[in-house]
């Protein structure tokens, strides 16, 4: 055979922050902030929650949504946000991504045109390629905030099946206000679309929680992706969820049991324990994250860059348009530099490199 690779999968390119990660290993002593990871150690009950569940034998096949202990947990902490969802309405997943692919399947069909912000988490891009979908982006605002007129006009010009919103924002560490969740709640409930909310930084957010999934009335036409990676330190542990309504849900988990048949049921328990006994994790490292983020945002302001505040997540996105360099350029002079003994992500890989080429993620 001249060609046995999928065409989807030739299009899809390796994460250019995987690429720089590898790279920053053959610099010694070079500290990386490349991966969107915590720093902090996993909370005591979530380890040994994890330890009991090997030691008791819980290592057989969960239901493929879940086991109804967390999925009920789930649904009791999400009330604290004002966000309505059953046990019923809530599959267990293999991380966040997961989820985010296990939803592009269940609702996408070639052809079908899905709507990405520019600038955003590259999965989006990659999901929506897999399933063969087009690929359309909407502009963000200086401040990263959603430009709703792009949005409406795009939804009336093309007429796209799903849209794609992140709050909080990775990379960009914006969050919706009131007016803005408002807003976007009537454009998802007047036009023909379906929205994926990813909601996986919640827990670390500065100000206020928004979502587009505290109206009930639109429920058949959200889906909620979050997870416990960053919010109990457990990133390589791979539990996420995904809420949406029975009849959606459904299909979601027709598409989880063939990909995984259920999310690894020692995680799961130690995901239980970590929402039952662990929730002071998320305050530590969120007060953690406000202290750095300040600190950073002092010195790039200092340093006379252009730089937003991130209302929640860790990131923070500093303008280099005045090196003349894109951000990869300017991430390899940091990096051979020897004055240097940090290295940076860019978002030269995320969608919307053409606009935001300039644009330093640290």
């Amino acid at each position: 055979m001249d060609n046995i690779f999928s065409k989807k999968v030739e299009g899809i390119e390796i994460s250019g922050i995987r690429k720089f990660f590898n790279k920053v290993a053959e610099y010694p002593g070079a500290i990386s902030l490349t991966l969107g990871e915590p720093d902090f150690k996993i909370p005591k009950e979530v380890k040994e929650a994890m330890k009991n569940a090997i030691d008791e034998d819980k290592t057989t096949y969960t239901p493929n949504a879940g086991i109804l202990e967390l999925r009920t947990a789930i649904s009791q902490y999400l009330l604290k946000d004002s966000i309505r969802y059953s046990e019923n309405e809530i599959c267990i997943t293999v991380g966040g991504s997961e989820a985010l692919l296990c939803a592009f399947n269940a609702l996408i069909n070639e052809g079908d045109k899905v709507l990405i912000p520019t600038v955003a988490y590259p999965a989006y891009e990659s999901c929506a390629k897999l399933v063969g979908a087009e690929i359309l982006t909407y502009k963000l605002k200086e401040d990263f905030s959603i430009d709703m007129d792009s949005i409406r006009e795009i939804i009336k010009k093309e007429h796209p099946k799903l849209l794609v919103v992140s709050f909080p924002s990775n990379p960009t560490g914006a969050v919706m206000t009131k007016l803005q969740r408002d807003e976007l709640y009537s454009i998802v409930r007047d036009e023909d679309i379906l929205i994926i909310s990813d909601e996986i930084y919640s827990a670390i957010s500065f100000e206020n929680h928004y979502s587009i999934s505290q109206y009930d009335d639109i429920k058949d036409k959200v889906i909620l992706v979050s997870g416990f990676s960053k919010m109990f330190s457990m990133t390589g542990i791979r539990i996420g969820y995904i809420c949406a309504s029975e009849s959606i849900l459904k299909e979601v988990v027709k598409v989880h049991q063939y990909n995984v048949s259920c999310a690894p049921s020692i995680g799961q328990y130690g995901a239980l324990a970590g929402l039952k006994e662990a929730l002071y994790h998320c305050e530590i490292i969120k007060n953690e994250f406000k202290i750095r983020r300040d600190y950073v945002y002092g010195r790039l302001k200092a340093m006379g860059l252009e730089v937003e505040l991130p209302k929640g997540a860790f990131y923070i996105l500093p303008s280099i348009r005045k090196f003349n360099l894109t951000s990869e350029e300017f991430c390899n002079k940091l990096l051979q530099n020897k004055k240097s003994c940090y290295c940076t992500r860019q978002c030269l890989w995320y969608w919307g490199r053409r606009i935001y080429k300039n644009l330093l993620l640290l």
